[in-house]
């Protein structure tokens, strides 16, 4: 970084703010609850955003709301359906819009199926303290395998914040403009924070790994139209064709054998086929398929290393040492 010594956080607040939208989560919603009600550093506050639940998950939130004093449930009208991606961004924004965000220095958009270890948010708070370059991180996913019963690590690269419990310092948050209301919002955010110089991460700490309530994998037609999906947003947000190969290569043993990485690379050739549309951001796309292009050549821990080291002069230009907080 040319010599340059990030600076500390003087005087750190940690008032950070909590946002679920959720729909029929009334299996695993108290496991969340229950998980932050343990947390040693509490939310200022949580708002649960319930979008048009059909079973227990309202009346469950109400009893969890009259416990815990930062507690607040947004309701929305039924839609009739369950909607990823851009339905879930709608319904976090349905809730932000009803705070003033610089009342807070933290903002987490968390899922409702999640158990999270108790000092979970207070260490996430110490790593941004430590290093104000960091604008986005999170601890790893777990989750129990459906076959053998262990606890077994998800996917989640080092250089990304986890999609179901991203942590973002609001500054951060603000500069890259929120999340897109796309799909792949939650790997264009990260990709554009690096590109601006922040620091993405998730943290692969004993203290920061947490479980993934929901079952992965139960239904083969739940994999299949999953990492279709999957496919498809990759083709979206404009990740190189190379990478997309060599990332469902790599990911061909790992469970479900064989068939997620299948419809993966179905699910990107398909919408590249059809010429589905892309992310409009040429610049973005651009910077995505260079850092891609160059994680083939030099390994993803070194190429993320050397984009951090390059684009440090535009954090260290926006953010002088008087203004770091």
């Amino acid at each position: 970084m040319s010599g340059q010594t990030t600076p500390k956080i003087a005087n750190p607040s940690r008032r950070y703010l909590l946002i679920s939208p959720c729909r029929d989560e009334a299996e695993y919603l108290r496991g969340t609850l229950d998980s932050v009600a343990a947390q040693s550093v509490p939310p200022a506050l949580w708002l649960v955003v319930d979008d048009g639940s059909t079973d227990a998950t309202s009346a469950i939130l109400e009893g969890y709301a009259r416990r815990l004093p930062y507690l607040r449930v947004v309701r929305r009208i039924d839609r009739g359906r369950r909607e990823v991606g851009p339905g879930v961004i709608e319904a976090f924004y349905a809730g932000l819009e009803t705070v003033r965000l610089e009342d807070f220095n933290y903002l987490c958009k968390l899922d409702l199926d999640l158990d999270l270890p108790v000092r979970y948010f207070e260490l996430l708070m110490q790593r941004m303290e430590s290093d104000p370059r960091v604008g986005t991180t999170s601890g790893k996913p777990w989750f129990v395998h459906p076959q053998s019963g262990a606890l077994v690590p998800e996917i989640c690269g080092d250089e990304m914040s986890a999609g179901m419990t991203k942590f973002y310092r609001v500054a951060c948050f603000n500069e890259i403009g929120g999340f897109v209301r796309q799909v792949m919002w939650d790997g264009i955010d990260c990709h554009r924070a690096r590109m601006l110089g922040w620091i993405a991460e998730s943290l692969d700490l004993e203290p920061l790994r947490f479980v993934h309530l929901r079952p992965q994998g139960t239904s083969q037609k739940g994999i299949w139209a999953g990492r279709l999906r999957a496919g498809f947003g990759q083709y979206f947000m404009g990740t190189s064709p190379v990478y997309y190969i060599a990332a469902a290569l790599h990911r061909l043993p790992t469970h479900p054998v064989l068939i997620g990485s299948v419809a993966l690379l179905w699910g990107y050739f398909r919408s590249w086929l059809k010429g589905l549309p892309r992310y409009d951001d040429l610049e973005f796309r651009r910077f995505l398929r260079s850092y891609q292009h160059a994680c083939l050549r030099i390994g993803k821990r070194a190429a993320t290393a050397r984009v951090d080291a390059e684009r440090a002069h535009l954090w260290y230009a926006s953010h002088p040492a008087s203004e770091s907080r």
